[in-house]
């Protein structure tokens, strides 16, 4: 009879240290619910680079594929060409400032985001298209949905919350602490005036 409760008193603290669902709900100064807005959480003492993970920002029917792609920090991004037409991609975001000159297909080199912030992408050919890669020092990210919501799985305990959306017309994150307990829960987060 002992075993058992010996083996429940060591599980514990691993049950206590396991995530939880965090919901972010992120609203404008109106009260209003923002739609595709990067809600990204940094875990204190947790790599934020990765040196594996590979994204794809295509282009398709003369328009970026997705418009807004978020990755972590060292993330190879591919702009593979859909279209019949040729594509020139480029930014010249502080956070990363490349070109890739005409082209059809795939380029044979990704392109690394080693930075965090807000590269805006163009198309030198066609002027309408645009994008933006939000790139984060975690591997804990998300966008808000219709509701504004984004959700998480977090570990209890003091981590830093970073949110963006396109209305805020920057290229920084908003950033604020995060305190997680020991049960799910949710925050609220209005940007703007």
């Amino acid at each position: 009879m002992k075993k058992p409760a010996l083996f429940a008193l060591l599980l514990l603290p691993a049950l206590a240290a396991q995530a939880l669902p965090w919901t972010v709900q992120v609203k404008n100064a109106a009260g209003q619910p923002l739609v595709d807005a990067v809600v990204a959480v940094e875990l204190r003492g947790k790599p934020s680079h990765t040196t594996s993970a590979k994204a794809e920002m295509g282009q398709r029917d003369r328009q970026f594929t997705p418009q807004l792609l978020v990755v972590q920090t060292g993330t190879a991004v591919s702009f593979p060409n859909f279209d019949t037409v040729r594509h020139h991609v480029y930014s010249f975001s502080p956070i990363k400032s490349f070109e890739i000159r005409l082209y059809a297909g795939t380029p044979a080199a990704p392109v690394t985001f080693d930075k965090p912030g807000v590269a805006t992408l163009g198309c030198n050919i066609h002027d309408r298209m645009s994008a933006r890669i939000v790139v984060v020092d975690t591997p804990l990210f998300a966008r808000t949905d219709a509701k504004g919501q984004a959700t998480l799985d977090l570990p209890p305990g003091d981590h830093e919350l970073q949110v963006w959306h396109a209305t805020l017309r920057t290229d920084q994150l908003q950033s604020r602490p995060l305190t997680v307990g020991n049960e799910g829960g949710t925050t609220s987060v209005t940007l703007g005036d």
